[in-house]
């Protein structure tokens, strides 16, 4: 890549009402990032903060280039957030996580080693940090997952992740599909890495996606999963004999 796109990693960071997290997020971030080789982006995506989020991420704007801001005009959730930032984003690879304080930033030289191997990698919370009602419900719907798709995945939901950017054709624009994304890119083709990492308990606040807000829709957006594996077009080309130029 060259000129002003030449950029290696774009990490998307979706921020609703984290205001107390970000100050203490964006030091980890610094030291993680400048170890990394390569032209790096920062895309904080601010899904409608409404309690000073967006002043911080303006105050990183003034302070550091590789930071960008995009943010929603109303509330559209992490299935919008994350698609914002990867219509926004410049690098070959494109890398997403949470901006909690969960996701452990220290994670993400392990991901993008993975790549050497795979297409995409995505961050396996093997010892969860959360509520014991969400772990149960999380350990619930992936048995529900795994039985409809018929795709083992540990932890399909996870934020953390990494991909070649190539792999972002591959996740549909429909609410709720970030739940799904090890199994969206599978059925494209690509190869997912599972690469288990930390996961850290919650230090502000609490979760804005709970379980009784997104148990149904969840449901729903898996038989769509479903769906898109059984009608999918399979095809092989066994002879192209290409043309003359016009």
């Amino acid at each position: 890549m060259a000129g002003e796109a030449a950029v290696d990693l774009s990490l998307i960071l979706p921020v609703h009402d984290e205001v107390e997290s970000l100050p203490l997020l964006w030091p980890e971030l610094e030291q993680v990032l400048w170890e990394i080789d390569g032209v790096t982006e920062i895309i904080f995506v601010d899904d409608a903060s409404a309690d000073g989020s967006t002043e911080l991420i303006r105050d990183l704007l003034t302070r550091d280039k590789r930071v960008r801001l995009i943010r929603l005009g109303r509330r559209g959730g992490l299935t919008a957030a994350f698609l914002a930032g990867f219509a926004a984003a410049r690098g070959a690879v494109v890398a997403t996580m949470d901006t909690d304080l969960q996701n452990d930033p220290r994670e993400l030289p392990r991901l993008l080693a993975a790549l050497d191997h795979h297409d995409a990698a995505v961050g396996w919370r093997r010892t969860r940090r959360d509520p014991w009602l969400k772990r149960v419900s999380s350990r619930i719907g992936n048995g529900i997952r795994d039985a409809v798709t018929g795709d083992r995945v540990h932890d399909s939901a996870s934020s953390l992740r990494v991909m070649r950017r190539e792999c972002l054709a591959a996740i549909p624009p429909y609410q709720g599909m970030h739940r799904f994304v090890p199994t969206l890119l599978r059925i494209a083709g690509y190869r997912v890495a599972e690469v288990p990492v930390a996961h850290r308990p919650r230090r502000f606040g609490r979760s804005k996606y709970g379980v009784r807000n997104r148990a149904r829709r969840a449901f729903a957006d898996l038989l769509a999963v479903r769906w898109m594996m059984q009608r999918r077009l399979r095809y092989e080309v066994v002879e192209d004999t290409g043309g003359d130029d016009p």
